[in-house]
């Protein structure tokens, strides 16, 4: 009788372990939104907003619902959008919107930050429109910045797209903007009105000149560093094109912003002259993440390759009750043409205070230190270095072994005592990062990762291989 019920009680904890264990795996549903902004709304969604007036929500960051497609007939963002945002539409002379942006402000309305480009040059203009609710359906309020009319100068003066309106930790709003053309800007606003402060022009001059292929900024503060980063987006968006995601940083919202390089990024941009030189500026920024591959390891069972191409066009999210930042960005894939989804990733402050992402994205994990035994052995290593890519960069397989060195494909030391801060070094180069852990859907197994960056700002990522 004492077998049989030890019998059952050993199948009901096996019952329970492998409930807990499906529980564990993510279930991902893929929504389609370029250039997603993201905000989180007072009814416990996160909403990103993107090109075209593509939009889409969740609850958790992993499961996602598309609640907009595009700004044409039927959109419910805005309705009878033809009509609506016609001054922007026709100015711009095209009859859809680019990356957009929305803010809560005191009032508890949403404001949608709009932008129409003609494409081909800086024609374009910068609008807002509120709603009651973040879906919408949102009313125009008007038109607040035109680019592109006769007798601008796009070497030096922005391309009104792309906005981000953010607060600073003093609470006074600004809108970072801009893409290729003159340069990236910043201007402060009205919180009440949701509209620039008077007498400012375009604002102040943040970095870029002469076309240069630097566009989606984004302004985020951590109270974990007290900085600023700005977040951009180097090369063409296209798959083949060598879209990367970078950062740069300030105490003051309006810059100076500077790189891991202690560059001060006003001095990025294209030489005179130029037209989309991009060796001129990729020696700019933090680079954290180009086009990659991580091959399969032949030690493990499965055999899937994973990869990005050209992610970019980021916006982020600092969680106040849990201290965890998140980055949010479109990408493309090979072979798949420029079909794009969205993808969120976690990321972690490095011990200099610099963003590291984490190499898998983000499947519901909460921070907590790796076990020792967790630490050591195989990897798939991958270096992003600074160019602007167009080729992906390919993981090499390396081994942490216990004692802290480091053999294989890299060799080096490495030491991660607190379970998270991690120091290593790959062949003379150091990197300061952290360890974590994530689901690899690649390996359908959740395990241990890296993240990092060199003193240039070139980050190293790394994959432990389930055996």
């Amino acid at each position: 009788m004492k077998r049989i019920c030890l019998l059952l009680c050993l199948a009901l904890l096996l019952c329970c372990l492998t409930a807990t264990a499906e529980e564990t795996v993510p279930k991902f549903k893929e929504v389609s939104v370029h250039d997603p902004s993201i905000i989180k709304a007072d009814d416990g969604y996160y909403y990103i907003f993107g090109s075209h007036m593509a939009a889409a929500r969740s609850l958790d960051l992993i499961a996602w619902e598309q609640i907009s497609f595009d700004a044409q007939e039927g959109c419910t963002l805005v309705e009878n959008v033809q009509e609506e945002m016609k001054e922007a539409l026709r100015w711009a002379r095209t009859d859809t919107f680019w990356a957009p942006d929305v803010q809560q402000l005191a009032d508890g309305r949403y404001y949608y930050y709009y932008c129409t480009c003609e494409g081909s040059s800086p024609l374009s203009s910068l609008g807002l429109a509120v709603s009651d609710k973040p879906e919408g359906p949102y009313k125009n309020l008007g038109i607040f910045l035109k680019s592109g009319m006769s007798g601008y100068d796009a070497t030096q003066l922005p391309n009104v797209i792309d906005p981000h309106t953010f607060f600073d930790k003093e609470g006074k709003l600004w809108m970072v903007y801009g893409s290729y053309s003159g340069g990236i800007f910043i201007l402060e606003m009205n919180p009440e009105t949701g509209f620039p402060l008077e007498g400012q022009g375009y604002g102040k001059k943040l970095l870029g000149k002469n076309h240069s292929r630097i566009e989606g900024p984004y302004i985020l503060y951590s109270p974990e560093t007290d900085y600023y980063y700005l977040f951009l987006s180097f090369g063409g968006l296209n798959a083949n094109d060598g879209y990367n995601i970078r950062v740069c940083r300030s105490k003051n919202p309006d810059g100076p912003y500077v790189d891991a390089l202690g560059q001060d990024m006003i001095d990025c941009g294209g030489q005179p002259g130029t037209f989309f030189n991009d060796p001129d500026y990729e020696g700019y920024g933090v680079k954290l993440m180009g086009s990659y591959k991580f091959r399969a390891s032949e030690n493990a069972e499965n055999k899937r390759v994973t990869g990005y191409r050209s992610p970019g066009h980021n916006s982020a999210y600092y969680d106040e009750e849990t201290g965890r930042h998140f980055l949010i960005f479109h990408t493309r894939y090979a072979n798949s043409g420029e079909a794009h989804n969205v993808r969120v990733h976690t990321f972690y402050m490095n011990a200099e205070g610099w963003p590291v992402v984490s190499p898998l994205r983000y499947a519901g994990e909460v921070p907590a230190p790796v076990a020792a035994e967790q630490q050591a052995g195989l990897y798939k290593v991958l270096l992003h270095e600074r160019d602007i890519n167009k080729r992906e960069h390919s993981s090499k397989e390396t081994s942490l072994l216990p004692d802290g060195t480091i053999t294989g494909t890299y060799t080096g030391t490495w030491t991660c005592e607190d379970g998270h801060n991690m120091t290593l070094t790959l062949d003379g180069v150091t990197y300061h990062g952290v360890m974590h852990t994530a689901y690899d859907k690649d390996q359908s197994s959740w395990t241990t990762c890296f993240t990092g960056l060199d003193n240039t700002g070139a980050a190293v990522w790394g994959i432990r291989v389930v055996e």
